[in-house]
């Protein structure tokens, strides 16, 4: 079953960002481009390694009205303690949501509910809140910030530009493809 164009639900959790703690709601996500960014656990392995490469690209998402939510089954508090201990968590200046009931990791089917960890799963939502593009990875599976930002750039660019459609490892100011029956087994 495909979550594409599907409105998220309402929700309030609590985040790590700044430190400090702040609830967070669906509201939050309105308005701007949001990327939610699952990951199993704090104080673990490879996940650091993802979240200080969103930090080394946070300044361009925020560059093209996005904001950057991660999301573990963790508490704000481990939240902020990692953040203050990890050197590439440290980096992070994006909220660090905290889904310890898993409520947000059970409505994405992203929550192993034996490990009571999240996949990896990373969920763009346009600002209505509707889901664009997601993917999800197994928990040894590492992403690449670049390529999601590529991907909402997509994204952005097909919302804006409903006629036009980009190509694989399309990239901003590169061609993109007006769909029509003239282009069928010409590529």
């Amino acid at each position: 079953m495909t979550m594409i164009g599907q409105e998220i639900d309402d929700f309030k959790v609590n985040a790590y960002q700044d430190l400090s703690i702040r609830e967070v709601t669906k509201k939050d996500l309105l308005g701007h481009w949001s990327v939610l960014f699952f990951y199993p656990a704090d104080f673990s392995f490879v996940c650091p390694t993802e979240l200080g490469d969103l930090a080394d690209h946070y300044q361009a998402f925020k560059d093209i009205n996005a904001e950057i939510y991660s999301v573990s089954e963790d508490t704000e508090f481990v939240h902020q303690a990692w953040h203050l201990e990890s050197p590439e968590v440290g980096k992070t200046e994006y909220p660090m949501i905290a889904d310890p009931a898993g409520v947000l990791a059970r409505y994405f089917g992203v929550l192993d509910e034996e490990a009571g960890q999240a996949y990896r799963g990373v969920f763009i939502l346009d600002p209505e809140g509707k889901i664009q593009s997601y993917t999800i990875n197994n928990m040894g599976i590492g992403r690449n910030a670049e390529e999601i930002l590529r991907t909402l750039q997509a994204a952005q660019f097909v919302a804006e530009h409903g006629d036009q459609v980009c190509p694989a490892n399309w990239k901003p100011g590169e061609k993109t493809l007006t769909p029509g029956v003239d282009l069928v087994g010409k590529i």
